[in-house]
């Protein structure tokens, strides 16, 4: 049986990786880190009714020592780095931090794979926001990166020293640069989300307006489920090396508001508000990713379309809330 440990377990990629894995008859463990949350850390596992399948190992991605002694322990096949400080916006409010688990996490992370199992295939959560203030119209492999934000800089660190890893020490490490991908377990925090959930509320009476920072930023947005398959892709190759994860298209916050809005019979224009406070200190105005070497060499696409999976999304926040107030 294959064994695979996944850093962020706990989170919409873990999850949805996690479940992915498992449905291949692979041996999952979970790299989790303690929480005073200990009762709710689990929920997006829980959703996808998987959570007492998954093996959890104790240890935290800023102390080496757990990941040698979880990866001795566990003797992985594959190791997926999904943990990180992920939401953008905190990383101006929490530099460190952020530099300390997204980039310093990601190369302790590389340092045990090297150091105690050399022989497992790496993967590398790496983001379409290292492209920042855009070089090209369509982002790939190719595309010169311009970081925006704290976020960005770290993920740009760990991305290119698992490019140095894999050049220095022979490891079989790749990245995807995953442009933004979505799914009914996405954090409140994140954009789509953000809105249909606020759809949602606004439908079933328990809201009256949605607070948004810029409308006009453009991204390519697909699915979780998707994105997942195409790391495990990755893997599987006989070369590491890195590739774009995208859908291809691009769209507007403000055209995904209508599209969420649209679904439940409202107009967004009379419930979404421009708010100020949500406007970031630097702008990444368009994201556009180009998946052909992706489509070429891996064989991979996306299957689920925007609008698809926002209407996912706000049926499940539809159901959560409507569980609230039975």
């Amino acid at each position: 049986m294959v064994k695979a440990l996944v850093t962020g377990v706990t989170g919409q990629d873990g999850a949805y990786l996690s479940q992915f894995l498992l449905d291949k008859g692979y041996e999952v463990y979970g790299f989790l880190r303690r929480s005073a949350s200990a009762e709710v850390i689990d929920e997006r596992l829980r959703w996808l009714g998987i959570a007492g399948q998954v093996r959890m190992v104790d240890g935290n991605l800023s102390d080496l020592s757990s990941l040698i002694r979880a990866m001795q322990e566990v003797k992985p096949d594959e190791v997926y780095n999904l943990g990180a400080q992920s939401f953008v916006k905190t990383s101006w409010n929490q530099p460190l931090l952020t530099g300390n688990v997204t980039a310093m996490g990601a190369h302790n992370v590389l340092e045990a794979v090297r150091l105690a199992a050399p022989g497992a295939r790496f993967y590398q959560a790496s983001s379409s926001e290292m492209y920042g203030r855009i070089q090209e119209a369509r982002q790939s492999e190719t595309t010169p990166f311009y970081p925006r934000s704290p976020y960005a800089v770290a993920k740009l660190y760990a991305h290119w020293m698992t490019i140095n890893y894999r050049e220095s020490f022979g490891l079989h490490a790749s990245s995807g640069i995953l442009f933004n991908h979505e799914s009914p377990l996405r954090g409140i925090e994140f954009v789509t989300r953000k809105v249909t959930d606020a759809a949602a509320r606004i439908k079933l009476g328990l809201a009256t307006e949605l607070a948004m920072g810029n409308l006009d930023a453009t991204r390519d947005w697909g699915h979780a489920r998707d994105y997942v398959r195409a790391m495990w892709l990755m893997l599987q190759q006989d070369t590491p090396d890195d590739y774009v994860v995208a859908t291809g298209r691009t769209v507007s916050v403000r055209d995904m508001c209508r599209i969420a809005f649209a679904y439940v019979g409202l107009d967004y224009e009379e419930f979404v508000k421009v708010d100020p406070q949500f406007m970031r200190p630097a702008e990444v105005d368009v994201l556009l990713g180009d998946p052909t070497k992706a489509r070429e060499k891996l064989g991979w696409e996306a299957t689920v379309t925007l609008e698809e999976m926002i209407v996912e999304m706000v049926e499940a926040d539809l159901a959560r809330h409507r569980a609230r107030i039975r």
